[in-house]
C-alpha cells in the first residue's frame, strides 16, 4: 500500500480498514492493467491513465467515486447512491464484488 494512503487511512476504524483493504483489492483484481495509487486532495485514489475511482472514507462508510456506477445502479438496489453518483457501503452491509469488479474494469478501460 502506498505510504501515503496507509498513514491517512490510519486514523480509521478496524473494522473500516478492513472494508477498504477488501475494496482496494477488488480494484486491483478488476483489471490486468498498471493501477497507480495515490492521495488526491487527501483522498485514497486509484488511477489508470486519467481515470480514477476514489476511495473515500468515513466514520462508518466508504463511498466509492467511479464513472462506471451510475450504469449498474439498478443492480446495487440495496445499496444507496448518493445524489452525486457514489456508492455507498457502510460496515454491516456485504460487497457486491463482482458488480464492483465491473463497475471499476469500466471506469478504468472504458472512461466511462
Amino acid at each position: 500500500m502506498n505510504e501515503d494512503v496507509k498513514e491517512y487511512m490510519d486514523k480509521y476504524s478496524v473494522e473500516l480498514k478492513e472494508l477498504y483493504t477488501k475494496l482496494r483489492n477488488i480494484i486491483y483484481d478488476s483489471v490486468s492493467v498498471e493501477v497507480e495509487e495515490k492521495l488526491w486532495a487527501k483522498l485514497p485514489s486509484y488511477y489508470v491513465g486519467d481515470t480514477f475511482v476514489r476511495l473515500i472514507p468515513f466514520k462508518d462508510h466508504i463511498n466509492i467515486e467511479a464513472l462506471a456506477t451510475v450504469q449498474h445502479k439498478e443492480e446495487l438496489g440495496g445499496y444507496k447512491i448518493t445524489p452525486k453518483g457514489m456508492l455507498q457501503i457502510n460496515l454491516n452491509q456485504s460487497i457486491p464484488s463482482d458488480i464492483l469488479k465491473q463497475i471499476f474494469s469500466e471506469t478504468f478501460l472504458n472512461g466511462n
